[in-house]
């Protein structure tokens, strides 16, 4: 399994739609950086986003998630409450072939404020919309800009094809069209 570069993501956006908006430069004037780099790709964090609160004292249940536990917001800023987090995703649409998997790492200029991106892999075959999990690790309000990088994707394919991909086995994540809360 080996790391792919720039021209690999790129023969593969254009020719089987693997990231549909497709930017083929980084874009980086006046913004935090985003589009193609040198072995990967800096996703863009969309304007909508649920952030948590706490007003009704929940308990975070990943198997019995309260949805009134986020509020939702849409705007060009995000202002996420101390050690709090939010949900988001990104403009960008992924179709994960299937010999890939992918690993996505926040991006420094967040991390170097105390904002730390949190994303699964990709899984072979996976497709839809990726939710990103972004906590505020400090006791300040952060500031997350909509349309401007917020993380990076590594490709990795494999020597051969995985036996059972995502796809295969319906993974409940599939076709993501917006933020997804968790499911069991």
């Amino acid at each position: 399994m080996g790391l792919k570069p720039d021209h690999w993501i790129k023969t593969m956006a254009l020719e089987q739609r693997m990231i549909e908006p497709f930017v083929d430069s980084q874009v980086r004037k006046g913004v935090i950086s985003y589009g193609l780099s040198s072995y990967g790709y800096d996703i863009r964090v969309a304007d909508e986003f649920k952030i948590f609160t706490n007003v009704f004292s929940a308990v975070v249940d990943p198997k019995n998630f309260d949805p009134m536990s986020m509020v939702d917001f849409r705007g060009e800023v995000c202002t996420i409450p101390p050690n709090s987090f939010a949900l988001a995703r990104t403009i960008e649409y992924f179709r994960i072939p299937r010999k890939v998997l992918t690993v996505c790492l926040g991006k420094s200029t967040y991390a170097r404020c105390g904002i730390i991106v949190n994303v699964t892999p990709f899984e072979p075959e996976w497709e839809g919309f990726v939710t990103l999990e972004i906590s505020n690790t400090t006791p300040l309000p952060a500031r997350i800009y909509a349309n401007e990088g917020i993380a990076q994707v590594l490709f990795f394919e494999g020597d051969q094809e995985c036996e059972i991909s995502y796809a295969d086995k319906k993974g409940k994540y599939q076709s993501q069209q917006a933020i997804v809360l968790p499911k069991l």
